[in-house]
């Protein structure tokens, strides 16, 4: 099995305002490049693109190729129920949704210490061990984020588990709140195989300050700062699969182009990798991978990655981009509720996996723009 996987989480759009205004003919040119190089595992979530994820996947993949020709992974989202018993109907609509009748891969969706608690309570992974039994879900498991022991202590208890999903890039390896290492550690030491997901950490290791892409053209002209990060999570012994949610077909040529013949970094490549992520950490203002998980339940309607990304632009390039930045803030204010509208009731923190303090994150978005 090649290394890479096609994550369905940002996908391209007909209408950048619409997360479900997804561009299905551009999905499946994407999906038909995956496929002819060899690949064959997709990720997808039914908080994805609001539920059209799944969609697409039917109609790109599904629906156009054999089922023994891909593996299929989803996730149960316990964030997006209000209890145990909903867990069977969720599940259900995830297979008509994608148009398939048994899912390869089945994760608990985004544990951390208190949805852990929740997932004991619901008995989820009895429920997914039901599924498996019943021949619905071939292997299970779950997607983390939260600090190393936390981890330890559910692998614990859960021997069973057959996989474990990370958050693991370059930048994060050492970060004292993804503790990318030591997660990765403590999935090595209980034996369990490692998907890596957001290698590129939401699109930020795409798109480095300049000195940092010199370090990186210097050495390998021809290689991208894309292709640096998926290497370097690719890399560790652990690690089976690395997801990269592309968003055109222009980043999935880039990625078939230099996972279809991987190789891990080496020592000169790894040094340079380290001098990067100092660059880039001095030039990152707000951390977020832009998963949307916060602007599910948020009373106010307020696009927080959105605000969070004009914002971040700002900040680094500076008064050149200070134009277009608001331009960007006001023309969402007319359909999103602004930064200042926040009343503070923490949701959005609890949701997040980056472990953001978000509230006052807004406030310094609203004192920028409002």
């Amino acid at each position: 099995m090649q290394k890479y996987g096609f994550g369905l989480m940002r996908l391209p759009l007909t209408n950048g305002e619409d997360q479900t205004s997804i561009d299905i003919e551009q999905v499946k040119i994407m999906a038909d490049d995956f496929m002819k190089q060899g690949f064959t595992y997709y990720d997808t979530a039914s908080c994805y693109h609001n539920g059209s994820s799944e969609i697409a996947f039917r109609e790109a993949v599904a629906k156009r190729y054999p089922r023994d020709s891909y593996t299929i992974t989803d996730k149960l989202s316990l964030f997006m129920l209000k209890s145990a018993d909903e867990m069977q109907l969720f599940f259900e609509g995830q297979l008509e949704r994608m148009g398939v009748d048994y899912v390869d891969y089945y994760l608990i969706h985004a544990l951390g210490d208190q949805a852990y608690k929740q997932a004991q309570e619901w008995g989820a992974f009895e429920f997914c061990a039901k599924l498996k039994a019943e021949g619905k879900v071939k292997h299970v498991g779950f997607s983390f984020h939260d600090k190393a022991d936390v981890l330890d202590r559910i692998l614990t208890d859960h021997p069973e588990v057959e996989l474990v999903q990370l958050q693991i890039n370059y930048l994060d390896w050492e970060d004292e709140n993804v503790q990318s290492r030591a997660c990765y550690e403590v999935a090595v030491k209980h034996g369990k195989p490692i998907v890596v997901m957001e290698p590129v950490k939401g699109g930020a290791l795409a798109n480095v300050p300049e000195s940092a892409e010199k370090l990186f053209r210097d050495y390998a002209p021809d290689m991208s700062p894309a292709s640096w990060a998926i290497r370097f999570a690719a890399s560790p012994e652990s690690v089976f699969m690395v997801l990269s949610g592309v968003s055109n077909t222009q980043q999935m040529t880039d990625n078939l182009s230099f996972m279809k013949d991987f190789s891990c970094l080496n020592k000169d490549e790894l040094a340079i990798i380290d001098k990067a992520s100092k660059i880039i950490k001095s030039d990152i203002e707000i951390g977020c991978t832009a998963c949307r998980y916060c602007v599910e339940d948020c009373p106010m309607n307020i696009p927080i990655p959105d605000y969070f990304s004009v914002y971040n632009n700002l900040k680094r390039f500076g008064s050149g981009q200070r134009l277009v930045s608001e331009t960007y803030y006001e023309n969402l204010t007319e359909k999103y509720g602004k930064a200042s509208a926040c009343i503070k009731c923490g949701k959005c923190e609890e949701l997040c996996p980056q472990h953001l303090p978000i509230r006052q994150y807004l406030e310094a978005v609203a004192a920028v723009f409002e």
